[in-house]
């Protein structure tokens, strides 16, 4: 029996909200939809969501103080859309704990391949914890990661990071010294096969550096950039 996949599409443009809800509901998700910001918070705090579809500029609150909001208290993936000329907005909503962005207009084929890529990573995240083992806990000389727990420490402290920048530390860490580039780090931890900004990785990593570094500058100097390659996670970093 299959589960169901529940969407809420926030736009405060009708026409917006109708196409992607024609699309998706090829896919047989369940949509729901809202207006402005104060509906989509209200929505997203009170019900189960599995991706949101986040405008950025909307009445009454915005996307990014949206997210701020419900970072406060779920995980569930965003990605925002934003119009071409927002760069810095798509930055902010990065930062915010967005986990990726589409920018107007938008192919609703992109759409539908970009959430289809969330479930998938979803999906995958939650087969590892169900066979999670003794090996959940990664230790670090300056730098623990506890599965289980899903919470990053440095010098015993604790490293509050977005679901996204999360990912993106476990992900480089399980392979120390591999050097992973832009592409392969948006397939792997993005799950995207085909569309995505490459700016998307740069952000998160700049992100995660700085909020290590205001714990433990040698943590933050385990995560590498190879330059004119991509970045690796460093256990002895010099």
């Amino acid at each position: 029996m299959e589960t169901t996949v529940n969407v809420l599409v926030v736009d405060d443009e009708e026409r917006i909200r109708r196409l992607l809800r024609m699309y998706l509901e090829r896919e047989d998700f369940n949509i729901e939809e809202a207006e402005n910001g104060t509906e989509a918070l209200e929505l997203a705090l009170n019900n189960d969501y599995d991706v949101i579809l986040l405008d950025i500029m909307m009445p009454e609150m915005d996307g990014i103080e949206v997210c701020t909001e419900l970072r406060k208290e779920k995980d569930t993936p965003v990605i925002m859309l934003t119009a071409k000329g927002e760069e810095a907005n798509r930055v902010q909503g990065l930062e915010t704990g967005a986990d990726d962005y589409i920018v107007k207009p938008f192919s609703p084929r992109e759409v539908v391949l970009r959430v289809k890529a969330i479930l998938r990573r979803s999906a995958s995240a939650n087969m590892q914890n169900n066979n999670a083992g003794s090996k959940n806990v990664l230790v670090f000389p300056h730098l623990t990661i506890d599965h289980d727990a899903h919470r990053v420490t440095a010098e015993e402290e604790e490293v509050s990071l977005t679901p996204k920048e999360y990912e993106l530390l476990c992900f480089l860490a399980k392979s120390p010294d591999k050097v992973f580039s832009r592409e392969e780090l948006l397939k792997e931890v993005w799950q995207y096969e085909f569309f995505g900004d490459l700016r998307t990785v740069d952000t998160h990593v700049k992100r995660l550096r700085e909020k290590l570094n205001n714990v433990s500058k040698q943590a933050a100097k385990m995560i590498v950039t190879v330059w004119g390659v991509g970045y690796k996670f460093e256990v002895d970093p010099q």
